[in-house]
C-alpha cells in the first residue's frame, strides 16, 4: 500500500512517499481504509522522538483517521465491514490502510462531515469529558481556559459557551485571543503581557473562577490556581508548555479546591458507555450548529509533509486534513 514513511526519527525532511506492507488484523483489531487523516501536534512529537510512545521504524505518521472498515479480526463482533468510523491509532494514518484496536474505533453518523470528524472529534471529546464528566461545569459558572487557541482549548471555549458558562480565554498573543472571541469567549487575557492572577481577579470582582482548564502547564499553572474560587475545580489536561508544574500543596487546602486529572484515552476505554453518550452529544450539537469545529485546510496525500510542517508555525490556527 502507499504510505508516507518515516525511516528515522528527527527530521520532517526525510519523510517520503513509498510502499509499506498491507496491515493484517490481529484478533482484536480491524483494518480501516483511510479516507482522510487529521494532523496534530503529537504527530510532530513522535517524529522528533519526543513522545511518551514510540513506533517501530519504519512507520507512517497520522493518528486521527476517518475511513471505512474493510476487514475484521477474529474476535470482533460488534463492528461490521463498511462501518464509517473515527480511528484513533496514534500513528499509521498517512497510508491507504491502517490496523486499529477496536477500543480506538468510534462510529460516525452520516450527518457528520469527514473534515469535522478528522479535525475536531478528538479534541472536542477531550474537552467535553473534562468539562462535563470531571468538572461538572454548570450554567452560570465562570471558567478560565488556558492555551485557549489550541485544539483542546478552543474546543473548551466553544463547549463551555454551549453549556451556558461564562468563558475567560487566556492565550499568548492578540491574534490567538481574537480567535477565541470568534468562538464565544466573554473575556480575554494575554498572559504574556498581563498579570494572569491579577487579571482573573479583576474580571471576577475578586471572587476567582469556578473552573480552570489547563492543557498548558508550565509557569501559568500556579497563578491560575491562586486565582481560583472557593471550592473551584482545576482540570489538568496536559503540558503543552513543556514543563510539569510543581504545585504548592497549601493552595488547594486554602482554596478548598479540587485538582482533577483529565485522561480521555483511558476514560474512553474504561467508561466506554459514557464516552459513547458524549460522542452522541457532540454529534447532536454539531448537527444543530451549536458547535462549528476547527477551521480545516485540506492537503493531498503527496503533500502530507507540508501539512506537518505547518505545525511548526505557532501562528497557524487551522487544522490540517490529509486526504488519502
Amino acid at each position: 500500500m502507499k504510505a508516507i514513511i518515516c525511516k528515522e526519527f528527527g527530521s520532517l525532511e526525510k519523510l517520503e512517499l513509498g510502499e509499506l506492507p498491507d496491515p493484517k488484523p490481529t484478533k482484536d483489531k480491524v483494518i480501516v481504509a483511510v479516507e482522510a487523516c487529521g494532523v496534530s501536534y503529537p504527530d510532530l512529537l513522535i517524529l522528533e522522538n519526543k513522545y511518551q510512545f514510540q513506533p517501530e521504524l519504519p512507520y507512517s505518521p497520522g493518528g486521527e483517521v476517518v475511513g471505512r472498515i474493510i476487514e475484521l479480526g477474529q474476535n470482533v463482533s460488534h463492528l461490521t465491514v463498511g462501518d464509517r468510523v473515527l480511528a484513533l491509532c496514534r500513528w499509521g494514518g498517512f497510508a491507504e490502510k491502517v490496523a486499529v484496536d477496536t477500543d480506538r474505533i468510534f462510529m460516525i453518523p452520516s450527518g457528520i462531515a469527514t473534515e469535522t470528524a478528522a479535525g475536531s472529534l478528538y479534541t472536542y471529546s477531550t474537552s467535553l469529558h473534562a468539562l462535563q464528566d470531571r468538572a461538572q461545569l454548570q450554567a452560570g459558572e465562570t471558567i478560565l481556559v488556558l492555551g485557549a487557541a489550541g485544539g483542546v482549548g478552543l474546543a473548551a471555549v466553544e463547549l463551555a459557551k454551549a453549556m451556558g458558562a461564562k468563558v475567560i480565554a487566556a492565550a499568548s498573543s492578540d491574534e490567538k485571543l481574537e480567535l477565541t472571541r470568534q468562538k464565544g469567549a466573554d473575556a480575554i487575557i494575554n498572559y504574556e503581557s498581563e498579570d494572569l492572577k491579577a487579571r482573573i481577579k479583576d474580571l471576577t470582582d475578586g471572587r476567582g473562577v469556578d473552573v480552570v482548564l489547563d492543557p498548558v502547564g508550565g509557569k501559568y499553572t500556579e497563578p491560575a490556581l491562586r486565582a481560583i474560587a472557593w471550592k473551584g475545580r482545576y482540570l489538568i489536561v496536559g503540558f503543552a508548555n513543556g514543563g510539569i508544574p510543581q504545585i504548592p500543596m497549601n493552595l488547594p487546602l486554602l482554596k478548598g479546591c479540587s485538582i482533577i486529572g483529565v485522561f480521555w484515552g483511558r476514560f474512553s476505554t474504561l467508561e466506554a458507555d459514557q464516552n459513547k453518550r458524549n460522542l452522541e452529544q457532540l454529534y447532536h450539537w454539531f448537527a444543530e450548529g451549536k458547535l462549528s469545529g476547527k477551521t480545516a485546510v485540506s492537503y493531498q496525500f503527496e503533500n502530507a509533509k507540508q501539512a506537518l510542517m505547518t505545525l511548526l508555525d505557532r501562528n497557524n490556527f487551522s487544522k490540517g486534513i490529509v486526504w488519502i
